[in-house]
């Protein structure tokens, strides 16, 4: 600045060379600047995105607003009035906010405010704010199963897929939530079992009987809970179900075979002939007569004709 504070022509010189670099004061450009450049809300909950005019010469600069959903934009503001999927919802407030009234789902997306002033140096700034919308939870589906026997392993389920961002999930039992971590807990629990809170699984490695009782899940963000009904898990000593399935089965193939057996005997299959039965003996030729035992051999009646 001192080669320049002296002279009118060396002043403009300045002026040149500084506006060529982009170092414009304040005065003499556009400048806008936001609150918040990421910007959370919750769903059905009004939320304004600020865009301030720092500096600017112009009365009344161009102002528009735009909304950039997977890279392709769209006009939320544009030719003062509030445009696409705002209309009806949204308004613009002094000097270039953008107050939405009931922030949707669909709202999830990156909004560019942008500012022409064409009577300052710097006639044109733009200002890129990020805007998610928190959703609430929907109601869970939980997998309970009904009855588990002492010893053996079971998986309680837990699933939704509605809230943003992504909910954790926790487990009650009889109404108690159960720690994260089983070792950790004052109160004497089973500690085989492991709960994990992204993806709402509650695994018992060893079941034992106090085991029994009432389950429900909650899944939780920041915009709020929802939990599923509780349900009821028996715990037997004995797998009854079991037995009794086994007991079936073989009732079934006894009866099974019992009926193969009588359906052969109808058939005949295993009829046995008796001691008594008269057998056919085959007639002896009356050409052949039998000689005496001490004869040694016999001899014909009728003589062999050659």
């Amino acid at each position: 600045m001192r080669l320049c504070k002296m002279a009118i022509p060396r002043l403009i010189a300045c002026f040149v060379v500084y506006t060529s670099l982009g170092l414009i004061p304040s005065s003499l450009g556009v400048i806008l600047r936001t609150m918040d450049k990421i910007v959370w809300a919750n769903e059905f909950e009004p939320i304004e995105l600020t865009c301030l005019i720092e500096s600017i010469s112009t009365n009344n600069p161009r102002i528009e607003w735009k909304k950039i959903k997977n890279g392709v934009p769209s006009y939320v503001y544009f030719q003062n009035r509030i445009a696409g999927d705002l209309d009806q919802r949204a308004q613009l407030r002094e000097p270039a906010n953008i107050l939405i009234f009931n922030a949707t789902r669909s709202d999830t997306a990156e909004y560019r405010c942008e500012v022409a002033a064409i009577e300052d140096q710097r006639d044109f700034d733009e200002i890129l704010i990020s805007l998610a919308v928190r959703v609430k939870p929907v109601v869970p589906r939980c997998s309970v199963p009904e009855a588990v026997t002492v010893g053996t392993s079971t998986e309680l389920r837990c699933l939704e897929n509605e809230g943003f961002p992504a909910p954790l999930y926790r487990w009650f039992h009889n109404n108690e939530e159960l720690a994260q971590d089983p070792k950790n807990t004052p109160k004497p629990v089973n500690t085989s079992y492991s709960i994990n809170p992204d993806t709402g699984g509650l695994k018992f490695r060893i079941v034992k009987k106090e085991d029994a009782g009432e389950y429900y899940c909650q899944a939780k963000n920041d915009a709020g809970y929802a939990q599923c009904p509780s349900q009821m898990m028996e715990v037997y000593d004995v797998d009854i179900l079991g037995i009794f399935l086994k007991s079936f089965g073989g009732v079934v193939v006894f009866f099974g075979l019992a009926g193969t057996i009588c359906h052969s005997l109808k058939r005949g299959c295993f009829s046995k002939k008796g001691h008594n039965e008269n057998y056919n003996w085959p007639a002896q030729n009356e050409r052949v007569e039998y000689g005496d035992a001490d004869e040694g051999h016999f001899r014909h009646k009728s003589s062999f004709i050659i």
